[in-house]
């Protein structure tokens, strides 16, 4: 039995940590932190949970109490893992970082995107990028794993058979995502009420989102070069998903996608190709740790498009981190993240 700990349970990648982890039959939440809900019993705040972590409440984040589990994950904003992650790891326990804490190889570069200085730039070396279909021997041997965000999810696995193949130009490639208002997270702000959001539907961040550094790392590394990546979010109105639409040009247009896709993704249980001429929705993946794709080159020409959906809680946050935890400890790696997803 893996004893888990989670740092900052609270928020919405808090709670579906916790729901993916009453089904594992593997893994005991042992330990949930949050400084502003310390005392608090977990059934209480999310009634969801009601019968599943009777007698866990939150407590005050203690490194010793925690150094006591064998893996931490953190479900927290950027800069906390920061603070606590090497003391973590200096005892002897793993780290699965939900943030954007240790995402992003260049420190400075870090720095850049999210405003302060990188707290813990001399763990970097250490960081395993939780990416299970391009790092999974990487993640086995981990002690400190980072997990992708939800953009960068979707984008980089629509993206990865053409540059992995070579045949994309890498130069010239668009992401156009639409993300649920639960992107945002669980704190107050104007933009994610419901009369702000609902019934609208808005691009943002279009000279530069901070999830584009981190898409456009692991790209870099799927073309073995440098790569020209136009990435434009956007917020929907619904909950949970994600949905990329990807471009890119091809020189060959011989080349069968369908085939490329599916012979790359054949032996990954969480990545599903659809058939050809599908446009997968983001409502069949909800509450699933699934990326559906489905790969189109219109009028036959040299455009290829590649919709990718996941839901941004699961695949795209916490059912990922689950995956890397199983992957860490030897585990099924669907255990626990076996569902289905829900309809309607």
């Amino acid at each position: 039995m893996v004893k888990v700990g989670i740092v900052g349970g609270t928020g919405y990648t808090g709670v579906e940590l916790l729901r993916l982890l009453a089904q594992h039959p593997q893994a005991e939440v042992a330990v949930i932190t949050s400084r502003s809900e310390a005392g608090l019993a977990v059934a209480d705040m999310y009634p969801n949970l009601r019968g599943h972590y009777d007698g866990l409440a939150f407590s005050v984040p203690d490194v010793k109490t925690l150094a006591a589990c064998d893996v931490v994950f953190f479900a927290t904003p950027h800069g906390v893992a920061h603070a606590l992650a090497g003391e973590l790891l200096a005892a002897g326990t793993k780290v699965i970082d939900l943030s954007a804490d240790f995402r992003l190889q260049d420190a400075d570069e870090w720095a850049k995107w999210y405003g302060q200085p990188h707290g813990a730039p001399e763990l970097l070396k250490d960081a395993v990028y939780g990416l299970p279909e391009v790092n999974r021997e990487q993640i086995r041997q981990a002690r400190l794993i980072a997990v992708p965000g939800c953009y960068p999810t979707a984008t980089q696995l629509g993206f990865l058979p053409l540059l992995e193949a070579g045949i994309a130009d890498a130069s010239r490639l668009i992401a156009d995502c639409k993300s649920g208002v639960s992107g945002a997270g669980r704190g107050a702000a104007v933009g994610s009420l419901f009369c702000e959001a609902g019934e609208s539907m808005k691009a943002y961040a279009v000279k530069g989102h901070r999830h584009l550094p981190e898409i456009t790392q692991g790209l870099r590394r799927a073309a073995g070069g440098d790569v020209g990546l136009t990435f434009v979010p956007h917020l929907t109105p619904m909950i949970r998903g994600i949905h990329s639409t990807l471009y890119a040009t091809v020189a060959d247009t011989s080349v069968d996608l369908q085939a490329l896709f599916e012979k790359r993704y054949a032996d990954e249980p969480f990545v599903d190709v659809m058939p050809t001429g599908s446009h997968p929705e983001t409502r069949s993946v909800r509450g699933a740790n699934v990326c559906r794709i489905a790969v189109h080159r219109p009028q036959d020409g040299d455009l290829v498009v590649v919709l990718s959906v996941i839901d941004n809680l699961v695949k795209g946050a916490s059912g990922q981190a689950v995956q890397n935890l199983n992957i860490l400890f030897g585990l099924d790696e669907r255990m626990g993240l076996s569902h289905a997803g829900l309809l309607p």
